[in-house]
């Protein structure tokens, strides 16, 4: 019975790696492909609407959060 407590703790630790490993790479290739699309849309000559809502946002943000540059004489 102690035989089969260590392989079942060696087989749920495996189990569990290979399961974690399975769904980071899932995600990771997700990731990429968003990226790839949004740098696509950014290179685009007419950019889709999604993609200048996006910037107007961010452009938005930036004014809002960011002190104003002073420029030294």
């Amino acid at each position: 019975m102690s035989d089969f407590g260590a392989y079942g703790l060696l087989g749920l630790c495996i189990g569990f790696l290979w399961g974690i490993g399975c769904s980071l790479a899932i995600l990771y290739s997700i990731y990429l492909g968003g990226y790839r699309k949004g740098v696509k849309d950014s290179l685009a000559d007419i950019k889709p609407r999604r993609f200048v809502e996006a910037m107007k946002k961010i452009r938005s943000s930036r004014e809002t959060t960011s002190p104003p540059v002073q420029k030294s004489a």
